[in-house]
């Protein structure tokens, strides 16, 4: 069987997505990690089904690299929105149906291929302390915890080890390492699922700016962001010290399309 794919990255994070909107499309968890393999397949952080639904412009079904589900990806929710975009079933903006409940989107800038994707995240009322850091869930577990020199780190190790820490129960969680740098919060997260760092995580780079507002006493509305692959910033409004309205906004870059055979 021959598949049309296509393939998109968000700040370095990259996804291989297909139009389902037929519903014709069934791959087990062992075709996409195929597709998604760097070596054999087409090479991506996870991949995206584009469902049609009742209730929304589209429904997103993510999977990270592995072949297993994700109830959410930030960079592939902005990834997706654009990829909609394209095909021409939204204008600017959108509200679709995601694994962890409904999302808006909005293409704030566009090319005819790529943009600037400003997507509404969970609302997050928990961010608490946890073995050095923080945990939060912004629609994926995520601990996030401060470290010195953040860019010589050494994520994968450090990251697999905390990973897999019995206090995360057997789900685990993605680790983002984070320290403030000229001015921005320079972040680096290790992803479960990939099991490796990514050049960025949409949900890493939103937990990471939520636990630096703690940190900073809720002073901040927003907070600009620096990852490997690129910058983003993360706004919201504060209500009594609960983040409300939370948006993440980043580039969405088409690179290419093509045909796999599963």
């Amino acid at each position: 069987m021959k598949i049309k794919f296509n393939k998109y990255h968000g700040a370095g994070n990259d996804f291989v997505i297909i139009d389902n909107r037929k519903g014709d499309i069934t791959l087990s968890s062992k075709q996409i990690a195929y597709i998604c393999h760097r070596r054999f397949g087409v090479g991506a952080d996870g991949l995206m089904l584009l469902l049609s639904s009742q209730n929304a412009d589209f429904q997103m079904v993510y999977y990270n690299s592995d072949g297993n589900t994700a109830s959410m990806c930030g960079n592939g929710a902005r990834c997706i929105t654009a990829f909609a975009r394209r095909l021409g079933i939204i204008g600017t903006e959108t509200h679709f149906v995601a694994g962890d409940d409904m999302h808006t989107a909005s293409v704030v800038a566009w090319d005819g291929n790529n943009g600037v994707v400003r997507v509404a995240m969970n609302v997050v009322e928990n961010v608490t302390p946890c073995l050095d850091g923080y945990f939060v869930n912004t629609g994926v577990p995520h601990y996030v915890c401060q470290v010195q020199d953040v860019e010589n780190f050494d994520v994968r190790s450090n990251g697999r080890r905390l990973r897999f820490h019995p206090v995360f129960r057997r789900q685990g969680a993605n680790v983002d390492f984070i320290e403030c740098l000229n001015g921005k919060l320079f972040v680096r997260t290790y992803e479960r699922g990939v099991e490796d760092e990514t050049l960025s995580c949409g949900t890493g780079v939103t937990a990471s700016a939520l636990v630096w507002n703690r940190l900073d006493h809720n002073a901040l509305d927003s907070v600009s962001v620096q990852t490997l692959g690129g910058n983003f910033v993360v706004d919201w409004k504060n209500d009594n010290g609960v983040e409300r309205d939370v948006h993440l906004q980043g580039p969405a870059a088409f690179v290419f399309d093509g045909e796999i055979g599963v």
